[in-house]
């Protein structure tokens, strides 16, 4: 898997995580999708992403995007 793929899954994993949180345990888990959201935003459009980098150092080879 190459670390876009492996960003995109992180990020897909936390929406899923965060909102069966906020169904579940509580409503203010909401917050954390909206930080993902963000997060996905941001690096659309800078090209920096925590994700990305913390992934590379793990060792996941690098795609077309990061």
């Amino acid at each position: 898997m190459t670390l876009d793929r492996s960003v995109l899954a992180f990020a897909g994993f936390m929406v899923l995580l965060s909102v069966a949180l906020t169904v579940w345990v509580s409503g203010y888990f909401v917050w954390l999708t909206v930080f993902v959201g963000g997060n996905l935003l941001q690096s659309a459009y800078t090209g920096f992403c925590p994700a990305a980098k913390l992934f590379r150092m793990l060792g996941v080879k690098s795609g077309p995007a990061f």
